[in-house]
């Protein structure tokens, strides 16, 4: 006869908790038209319940598409200040969006030893789109819509927005 086991029994396997993000970064490759958009709009809908930044694999500036079609639904870019990943004060993310494949290679070095979610969504480059100023501003506006869309699924879309 065997012994009886010393080893105390396990508690039945319950539903994962996931604990809640407090940070987000936001990452593609110039830090100049999909990340921007994407912290701004992020910040438009929770305001100060989160900390939200955003990076580029290499350097950029703000384009000026993307600072217009934002200024349609009310969202001032127009004091963005594009940085790359080295330039970020902080690296205690709860969360990494990256939104190009050159951001999420850079995104897996960064988190390799980071306790942080890393996501990617690739998003469409709207500067690859020629044509008129309309035609290019359409291309713009839909990386923002899809990008609103994304976000409000992701972080709770029944919050209002924060003014």
């Amino acid at each position: 006869m065997a012994a009886p086991s010393k080893r105390a029994a396990m508690p039945p396997a319950g539903p994962l908790v996931t604990l809640p993000v407090t940070s987000v970064l936001f990452a593609c490759t110039q830090n100049s038209i999909r990340s921007p958009m994407a912290e701004s709009i992020l910040k438009h809908l929770h305001g100060k319940r989160l900390y939200v930044d955003s990076a580029g694999v290499r350097e950029g500036e703000i384009d000026p598409f993307a600072v217009a079609v934002m200024e349609e639904v009310g969202i001032d870019l127009s004091r963005h200040r594009s940085k790359t990943f080295d330039d970020l004060e902080d690296t205690s993310f709860d969360l990494v969006i990256s939104l190009s494949p050159e951001a999420q290679h850079r995104a897996v070095e960064m988190t390799r030893t980071m306790g942080c979610d890393l996501e990617f969504w690739n998003t469409f480059d709207p500067t690859a789109v020629e044509g008129s100023r309309e035609v290019r501003m359409e291309a713009y506006r839909q990386v923002r819509d899809t990008l609103m869309k994304r976000i409000q699924a992701r972080f709770q879309a029944d919050l209002v927005p924060v003014v």
